[in-house]
């Protein structure tokens, strides 16, 4: 026998049982009629959600209509559903034969990819090994054939990028052992000073970055146009590089291999040997000034901003420029540009004070951070990942979650107070900001745990050491200074 709700006279899906009347109810219907009218339809007593008891039954099993019961229906049923179960098979096939078509292309243009990279990564290893480079040409020919120009570093920057998410997360979970604790780190001081790298005519070191290999390593860039690479445990200068023909506003040390980077206002990058002291390749990527440079994950690439309103991939090795893109909505010079830990995006900022997020696969702006009131100066991600540190001539220094897309803390510097240098450590624990003093911020809490203000002019350059074991700065007073307990 099926129970029967006392509303709609047909079996339910749902049956309970109001405790008020007794009455079989279709849950929905009775909680639908409690809602508009707060009492039991069968007597008109007070009734809640609440008080209705559930009555567990078997899946039941709606009774045919008397017009179904003959005969002839009974076969019209079955035909109608034989007909709708034969339809739903031919349509499986076909989606069947369909997907197998394209996994199978799939599958080959893959193998065919792999191949191709697997010949075109030995002939650029033959190149750089001084081998010929007569069947180069044509490889590349076949390669651009068969898929987009950039596909084929997409392959690399996407593994790479993969590898470093998961180190990172590994890394994540624990802080360094050997990291400097904020309480020690409180009681950093001057322990060296440097002031003979750049020439005394043209004051003013504009530009700092460590050796990622070896953290006495430390490069320069001046207002005499030229770089220098300088050995903080022998302290002495291992390198002048000459070349540039105006100030040197940025420069990177690359990781692995004994090679440098350096922009400046006379629109050239240069990549530079430092066993060698000479120049090795000249990249011409823009039109105008070159603001801001970083290096890729892979140690293959560099990311240039400019004050031609473009920012441009390139390869280090051929000198060659891969991508060259502006927003053209905004029609604004960029004024500094650094890519996230894993390569796959990176910032830049504007002279309008806007701060730009870009996909470098797909070239395209994705997030937009507005909030500074001046020129952006230093952008800086931690390692983590998920924050972006800011700083503009607006005396601030803001903090944004990449994961959220917002603004979550903003530092107000003194009145006046010129941002012109943010970095984390390689835990990303501090941030020090660099400008008319120096200051370490612990982060999470980011309150202050070090403040100097030993330079004569502005902090243009901050590096920490590894596990923070010291921290260096650079300034316009043309000094180099390291700092630890």
């Amino acid at each position: 026998m099926s129970l029967v709700c006392a509303i709609s006279n047909e079996v339910p899906e749902h049956p309970c049982v109001s405790p008020v009347s007794n009455q079989v109810f279709e849950r929905r219907l009775i909680e639908k009629y409690i809602a508009e009218n707060g009492v039991d339809p069968m007597n008109s007593q007070p009734l809640s959600e609440e008080q209705l008891i559930d009555i567990k039954v078997s899946h039941p099993i709606r009774p045919k209509a008397p017009s179904s019961t003959s005969i002839p229906a009974i076969l019209k049923a079955l035909q109608d559903e034989w007909d709708a179960v034969m339809l739903h098979s031919f349509t499986l096939r076909q989606q069947l034969q369909t997907t197998r078509q394209e996994l199978s292309h799939a599958l080959y243009q893959h193998d065919a990819a792999c191949r191709v990279i697997a010949r075109l990564t030995k002939e650029v290893t033959a190149a750089r090994e001084g081998k010929s480079l007569k069947s180069l040409p044509h490889l590349l020919s076949f390669t651009d054939l068969l898929f987009p120009a950039p596909l084929l570093f997409c392959f690399q920057l996407q593994d790479k990028a993969t590898v470093l998410t998961t180190e990172r997360k590994k890394r994540g979970k624990t802080v360094p052992e050997e990291l400097v604790r904020a309480e020690d780190l409180s009681k950093y001081r001057q322990v060296a000073s440097h002031a003979g790298l750049h020439s005394a005519s043209v004051p003013g070191i504009l530009c700092m970055d460590l050796c990622p290999s070896d953290t006495n390593k430390v490069l320069t860039g001046g207002a005499d146009k030229n770089v220098v690479v300088f050995d903080k445990k022998e302290e002495q200068i291992i390198a002048t590089l000459k070349g540039h023909t105006k100030k040197v506003t940025s420069v990177i040390y690359h990781p692995s291999q004994s090679v440098v980077f350096s922009a400046s206002p006379d629109s050239t990058i240069r990549v530079w040997s430092v066993t060698g002291g000479n120049c090795i390749q000249v990249v011409r990527a823009h039109e105008a000034s070159v603001t801001g440079l970083s290096l890729h994950a892979t140690g293959d690439y560099l990311l240039s901003s400019s004050e031609d309103q473009y920012w441009a991939f390139s390869d280090i090795q051929t000198g060659q420029v891969l991508t060259k893109v502006t927003d053209e909505a905004a029609g604004v010079a960029l004024t500094c540009a650094q890519f996230h830990p894993d390569g796959l995006i990176f910032g830049t900022g504007t002279a309008d004070s806007q701060i730009k997020i870009w996909d470098l696969k797909e070239h395209t702006n994705v997030a937009n951070f507005p909030g500074h009131s001046g020129p952006v100066t230093s952008i800086a991600f931690s390692e983590n990942g998920y924050y972006l540190a800011t700083g503009a001539q607006d005396s601030s220094v803001k903090l944004w979650d990449l994961r959220k897309l917002k603004n979550f803390k903003t530092i107000a510097l003194d009145n006046n107070y010129e941002v012109k240098s943010l970095v984390f450590d390689q835990s990303g624990t501090y941030l020090a900001v660099g400008g008319s003093d120096i200051r370490v911020y612990i982060c999470k809490q980011w309150s202050e745990v070090l403040n100097f203000s030993d330079h004569s002019g502005l902090v243009t350059g901050l590096a920490f050491g590894d596990n923070a074991q010291f921290l260096s700065s650079a300034g316009m007073d043309r000094s180099l200074k390291f700092y630890s307990l």
